[in-house]
């Protein structure tokens, strides 16, 4: 007999939520008859799969020791390096500035460093993360922004702003920002677009049509032209909808692909231009919040900039229109 007294952390889950993440190698069929049979009891008394785990609560496990995890020193996320653009950090979140080529998870083709990895190190490191004291949590990334795309990621530090920041991203709480460079100058130096996206899984990549279908979802993208040279327009954009790769299939589909995009836009030209990464940069976020934020209140209001997005260099002050941002 084993017992798990609930943190703060792990409060909040269902129970069989919990125990899916804590016993990794339990089958489920299995969980579900330790549970039923009463081999898993909460605060001593039988319990159901829907039980919702609160602070302070205890479990007592009668199941067998092989569902231990053991849990060793060398952690995986130990093996990337230490390498961040914080641009804002508290208690509670962490605010990144990725840079383009790097992963924000591990993917099946390389495991070992990525922005998630990097910040577990970097707060194992502080002692403000530690494998061993938690039951259920890892420090988590609300927001993903593609590989080769660069801009600003959140990192939850605990349960609780992870759970409030997951919902308000959900809820559109959160104003995102991105500037992009695109080829040709457009008529309109301002405006919303409208299409309609459908996504194919295998070639990983998304289609855009200006008529809906039975599989497309509606897009809604509004940009601003910030700055024009030669055949270049440099927009601020605004995501009405965020669906995969909808920047740069968008603009795209309209005859103004990105710069630098390899899957919708012109290699002859990037390769020209010499630029290996899209021209896309997340580079404002502001926090909007209409609803309860409880803990994270005091981040309402509040917008964050990246301090530099390297493809804007490439306009000098008199490319800049009278509407720039201020």
């Amino acid at each position: 007999m084993r017992q798990i007294e609930i943190t703060a952390n792990d409060s909040g889950q269902r129970l069989d939520k919990f125990l899916t993440k804590r016993f990794r190698n339990m089958p489920q069929a299995l969980m579900y008859k330790y549970i039923r049979t009463k081999y898993i009891k909460l605060n001593g008394k039988k319990c159901e799969i829907s039980s919702r785990l609160q602070e302070g609560d205890v479990l007592t496990l009668y199941i067998k020791d092989e569902f231990y995890e053991e849990t060793y020193d060398a952690y995986d996320f130990l093996k990337a390096p230490v390498k961040l653009d914080i641009i804002y950090e508290d208690d509670n979140i962490m605010l990144l500035n990725k840079k383009p080529g790097l992963l924000v998870h591990p993917d099946e083709t390389y495991h070992f460093d990525s922005l998630i990895a990097r910040v577990q190190h970097y707060l194992y490191d502080k002692k403000e993360y530690d494998p061993k004291q938690e039951n259920s949590f890892a420090p988590a990334l609300v927001n993903r922004i593609d590989r080769n795309t660069g801009g600003i990621v959140i990192a939850a530090k605990n349960a609780e702003s992870l759970r409030i920041l997951n919902q308000k991203l959900k809820d559109r709480e959160l104003e995102k920002l991105y500037l992009c460079i695109t080829l040709g100058r457009f008529r309109q130096k301002e405006a919303t677009l409208t299409g309609y996206l459908e996504k194919n899984e295998k070639q990983n990549r998304v289609y855009i049509s200006d008529k809906p279908s039975e599989n497309a979802k509606t897009i809604k993208t509004r940009y601003r032209v910030i700055a024009e040279q030669d055949h270049f327009s440099l927009l601020e954009v605004d995501l009405l909808t965020g669906r995969t790769h909808q920047i740069r299939a968008h603009f795209a589909h309209i005859g103004h692909p990105l710069l630098g995009d390899g899957k919708y836009g012109k290699n002859e030209i990037n390769r020209r231009e010499g630029f290996k990464y899209q021209a896309l940069y997340s580079y404002r976020l502001t926090f909007r919040f209409t609803t309860d934020s409880g803990l994270l209140s005091y981040l309402n209001g509040r917008s964050f900039t990246a301090p530099e997005v390297w493809f804007t260099s490439r306009f000098s002050p008199q490319d800049y229109l009278s509407n720039k941002h201020q």
